[in-house]
């Protein structure tokens, strides 16, 4: 079977296995599964885009859009304890682990959702939103994932993404800039990964 870390509910659940990984310079240990991105380690963009972005606001609501096993959102919900982190994933293991690995950790501010549940979580605007974004989709599904999720930037709000150069960091910059209107900019280039910042038009 051709199944993706993108599969609603993939059909190989297979054991949860404990690792330990580093979040922002916080040693912590969470809980991954096979069907879920990058399920045996921290992802290195993921690491990329963790090591090279500040703190997220403060309060607000944040957005870990592909949340996978939740590095992201839960590094987001342990710098911001008074904000709102969404863990947004299509994959309901991923959702399941993040959730998981939240209340493991004391981040009582983690909300997991499926995509369609969402929207109204963040109907007020998001503040910030960081991503791993599922290049591996398609350029199609990729577009109309960034129209919507970008579009829901509050004023003032901005997004960073990590996007490998080799799978067209330089390209979706581009289009962002000249579909979308947001102004984006390369916030780092490490290790082939390139985090670009798009901010709220």
């Amino acid at each position: 079977m051709n199944e993706h870390y993108f599969s609603t509910s993939p059909a190989a659940a297979g054991p949860t296995r404990e690792i330990d990984v580093v979040l922002r310079g916080a040693a912590v240990r969470v809980t991954t599964a096979p069907g879920v991105f990058s399920g045996d380690r921290l992802d290195p963009g993921t690491r990329v885009l963790l090591d090279a972005v500040a703190d997220p606001p403060a309060t607000g609501t944040l957005v870990d859009l592909g949340c996978g096993w939740g590095p992201i959102a839960l590094a987001m919900a342990a710098a911001s304890p008074q904000a709102r982190v969404v863990a947004v994933d299509v994959n309901e293991r991923a959702r399941e682990l993040t959730a998981r690995n939240a209340a493991a950790l004391g981040l009582g501010n983690v909300v997991v959702a499926a995509p369609e549940e969402a929207g109204g979580l963040v109907s007020g605007g998001i503040a910030e939103l960081w991503s791993n974004p599922p290049i591996r989709v398609g350029k199609a599904v990729l577009h109309d994932l960034l129209r919507t999720w970008l579009g829901r930037l509050a004023p003032g709000g901005r997004s960073q993404l990590v996007v490998g150069k080799n799978l067209g960091a330089d390209s979706l910059q581009r289009w962002i800039q000249a579909e979308l209107g947001l102004p984006t900019e390369r916030l780092a280039s490490s290790k082939g990964f390139r985090v670009l910042t798009v901010h709220a038009g």
